[in-house]
């Protein structure tokens, strides 16, 4: 597996084609992809601005997706090339959430950390602004952030 540039709607058609519980986000900083020997794409990174507003302070960013084929060992790969192309943009912090249900290991062996466990959130449906479910709402998630050493 090598390192690929990735095109905003390229990365967006693979999740598209590729996530098991997930559209793709409405928008993107940058993505990054593997691809195999003989060139062909088998994971993107998707990195924007965070999707909470309390760490969207313009020295975050946050891996907003990521998606595989199933090749292993693609996922480590993106995290840690997120964080490196992050901090060579001068972006101070980069963060994730996965699933509750979702080991983590891809982030683990990139050397990321856990930083809280979330609570399910009854979503984001209002009175004053209503919005409809994308299926993530009453999931407990965990917070993780990339190694402040790479």
């Amino acid at each position: 597996m090598h390192l690929v540039p990735v095109r905003q709607k390229d990365a967006k058609a693979f999740v598209t084609a590729w996530h098991r519980h997930h559209r793709p986000p409405p928008g993107a900083v940058f993505c990054v992809g593997a691809a195999d020997q003989d060139g062909i794409l088998r994971a993107v990174a998707i990195v924007g601005r965070p999707v909470a507003r309390m760490f969207d302070n313009g020295q975050t960013l946050e891996v907003v997706r990521t998606a595989t084929d199933g090749v292993r060992n693609a996922n480590s790969l993106l995290y840690g090339a997120a964080w490196r192309a992050a901090k060579a943009l001068g972006y101070t912090r980069l963060i994730t959430y996965t699933q509750h249900g979702e080991s983590g290991v891809s982030l683990r062996a990139a050397g990321w950390r856990v930083l809280a466990q979330r609570p399910p959130r009854r979503g984001w449906d209002c009175a004053s602004r209503p919005r409809a479910d994308h299926g993530t709402d009453h999931v407990a998630r965990t917070l993780w952030e990339a190694p402040t050493l790479l």
